[in-house]
C-alpha cells in the first residue's frame, strides 16, 4: 500500500475545500488542494521551526537560498543568481504584482486559471483574450489566434506553464515559438510555473521559459512555490525570479505597502521540501499518475463527455457540454460529486476534477461522475 492511500479526514478541519460542502455528501474534487500529508521532513522542519518559539519578523536565510538555487539547477537545468529571487507569501500575489508593474494591456490564452483574468481587472490593465485550440483532444496555440489579440498596447503576457486547468507540458519548441511571439511584440512573460514539480508523463520534462536564452531571460517574470507539489498552500511561500534589473525593481517598487512578508514556517517548509523530499516526490508523481490514468480510463468510457491526455498536474479538465446541462457544476453536486466550474476559467461547459486524492476516494467520485453523467 502506498503512502498516498492512507486518509486524512479534513472534514473537522480548517480545510476551505472540504468545507464547502460541510454537512452533504459531496466529495470535493474542485481547489487545486491534495488531501495528502505534507512530506515528512517538511513536517520535522516545521516542528524544529516551532520548538525555537520565537515568530518575530524573518526573511530568507542562506541555505533557504542555497537549497531553491540548487533545486533549479537539478531539476530544470537552471542556473540563476541569489539576487534575482523575490520571495512572494503566495504565487497570485505574483500575478497581481506583475501586472501592476508592467503598464499596458495584458494578453492571456483561454481556459486559464481564474486569477489570470481578474489580476488584470484589479490592477486597473485591460485584459486581451485568446482561444487555446483543441484539436484530437490535444490542446495547443492558436498562433493565428494569438496574432490577432496582440496590438500595439500589449506589454505583458501572461503565460500557465504547465496549465491549468488543460495540463499540458509545454515543449521546447512550442516556448520557443512563444518567446520569439514575445521578442516580436516587445512583451514581458510572466510566466506561472508553479505545477512545474508534477510532471506526470516520464517522457516529459519542464523547461522553465526564463532558460530558453538571454533574451527570454530578461523578459520574464517567473512565478514558482513548493506548495502544489508537496501540498502546503496554506503555508504561503512563493518567490519570483526576475533576472532583469530593471523589471526586478520595477516588481519590488509595486509590491510596496500592499504585499506583507512571506510567512516565515513557509520558508522553512520551502528549504526542506527542496532539499529533502526526493523520495517521497517520486512515490507522489507514480501515484498521480495511477489516478489521472483512472480518470481518463472512465471519461473515455463514458457517454456525453470527453477529456484530454493530462501530462502535468493533478487536474483533469472535462468537457461536459454534449451532456447539455445548464448549470453542469450543480448538476453534478447533486449527485454528490463537488467540481470546479468551467466558466471561471473562461470555458463554459466544462469541468476541473482534481485527483490529488485517495484512490478509494477518486473510485468513489468517478462512480459517482459515472451516474451524473447517466442522469444528464
Amino acid at each position: 500500500m502506498s503512502i498516498f492511500d492512507q486518509p486524512t479526514d479534513r472534514r473537522a478541519s480548517d480545510s476551505i475545500k472540504w468545507g464547502k460542502y460541510a454537512g452533504r455528501d459531496i466529495l470535493p474534487l474542485w481547489v487545486a488542494d491534495m488531501d495528502f500529508a505534507a512530506p515528512p521532513p517538511v513536517i520535522a522542519a516545521l516542528q524544529r521551526r516551532i520548538e525555537h518559539g520565537v515568530f518575530g519578523y524573518g526573511g530568507p536565510w542562506p541555505s533557504l537560498t542555497e537549497s531553491v538555487l540548487a533545486h533549479l539547477e537539478s531539476q530544470y537545468d537552471w542556473r540563476i543568481e541569489a539576487e534575482w529571487l523575490v520571495w512572494l507569501p503566495g504565487l497570485v500575489s505574483g500575478l497581481n504584482i506583475a501586472c501592476r508593474a508592467v503598464d499596458g494591456e495584458v494578453l492571456t490564452a483561454t481556459p486559464i486559471y481564474p486569477p489570470f483574468l481578474s489580476a488584470p481587472h484589479f490592477s486597473g490593465r485591460p485584459l486581451k483574450r485568446f482561444e487555446l485550440a483543441c484539436t484530437d483532444q490535444h490542446w495547443q496555440w492558436d498562433s493565428a489566434a494569438r496574432q490577432a489579440a496582440v496590438s500595439d498596447a500589449s506589454r505583458l503576457f501572461l503565460l500557465c506553464h504547465p496549465h491549468n486547468p488543460v495540463g499540458r507540458c509545454w515543449t521546447r519548441e512550442e516556448l520557443v515559438d512563444l518567446a520569439n511571439f514575445a521578442e516580436q511584440n516587445d512583451l514581458i512573460v510572466c510566466s506561472d510555473e508553479i505545477h512545474c514539480g508534477l510532471i506526470l508523463d516520464a517522457n516529459r520534462r519542464h523547461i522553465p521559459f526564463a532558460s530558453l536564452s538571454p533574451d527570454a531571460a530578461q523578459r520574464s517574470i517567473t512565478l514558482m512555490a513548493p506548495s502544489k507539489t508537496f501540498n502546503i498552500p496554506g503555508l504561503g511561500s512563493a518567490f519570483a525570479v526576475i533576472p532583469d534589473a530593471g523589471l526586478r525593481r520595477r516588481f519590488a517598487q509595486a509590491m510596496q505597502g500592499i504585499v506583507p512578508h512571506t510567512n516565515i514556517l513557509g520558508l522553512a517548509a520551502t528549504e526542506a521540501a527542496y532539499r529533502d523530499c526526493d523520495d517521497w516526490h517520486g512515490e507522489l508523481i507514480d501515484y498521480l499518475a495511477g489516478n489521472r490514468d483512472r480518470v481518463e480510463a472512465v471519461v473515455g468510457t463514458t457517454a456525453g463527455v470527453e477529456t484530454s491526455h493530462v501530462e502535468a498536474t493533478y487536474l483533469s479538465w472535462i468537457d461536459v457540454r454534449q451532456l447539455d446541462l445548464g448549470k453542469p457544476a450543480a448538476h453534478f453536486e447533486a449527485h454528490g460529486l463537488g467540481l470546479s466550474d468551467g466558466a471561471d476559467f473562461g470555458a463554459p461547459g466544462w469541468l476541473r476534477l482534481n485527483f490529488g486524492c485517495t484512490r478509494a476516494t477518486l473510485d468513489e467520485a468517478l462512480n459517482r461522475f459515472v451516474a451524473a453523467c447517466q442522469k444528464a
